[in-house]
């Protein structure tokens, strides 16, 4: 559920962030870490999130990581100087949110193929069925996750909850035909 935060002057972190540049898996740890949370890469090693409870333990990780990496951080609270650099900020932050639904709906379409497809094989394994049941649970993780971290709401949320529900009927049809042929009930496997 996206948290409101409508005022113009809402409150950003900002980490200002200096890694070794060796050995490389620092930078690349910390910059992994600030991508899972959704943070708004500004430069070099400057990032951006909403200052919302939701990033907290990110934020915390990625000063962490940086710290064990012989690294400087300096965390500030900013807010845009007017309410235009305000309004701009936001829909960056935004953008990057709507990248992101964007490939999670790219990967339901996916998801929906490869379902069809075992279907056109009457592939109906167990293995198989486990296999589209392990990418559904990754879906739903994923989709949790950009939920949480999408503060704002960007416009095609709607679309990806609507879209991860559909893929769940999809698995819970091939479920059952999975299990027609496993038990050999005299379904016509559809």
């Amino acid at each position: 559920m996206a948290v409101s935060t409508t005022e113009p002057d809402a409150r950003w972190l900002v980490l200002v962030m200096k890694i070794p540049a060796e050995p490389s898996r620092h930078r690349v740890a910390v910059w992994r870490e600030l991508r899972r949370i959704g943070a708004l890469s500004l430069g070099q090693g400057v990032w951006a999130v909403p200052d919302v409870q939701v990033f907290a333990e990110g934020v915390s990780r990625a000063l962490e990581l940086t710290e064990k990496s012989g690294g400087t951080a300096v965390t500030l609270s900013a807010a845009g100087r007017s309410s235009e650099d305000a309004a701009r900020f936001r829909e960056m932050f935004n953008a990057a949110r709507s990248a992101d639904w964007t490939e999670f709906l790219a990967d339901c379409g996916k998801f929906e193929a490869e379902i069809a497809k075992e279907i056109g094989k009457a592939k109906f394994t167990l293995a198989e069925l486990e296999e589209e049941e392990q990418s559904l649970e990754r879906l739903r993780r994923w989709h949790r996750d950009l939920t949480a971290r999408d503060v704002f709401g960007a416009p095609e949320a709607a679309e990806a909850a609507a879209r991860l529900t559909t893929c769940v009927s999809v698995c819970e049809d091939y479920a059952e035909r999975v299990f027609a042929v496993l038990h050999g009930t005299p379904e016509d496997h559809r």
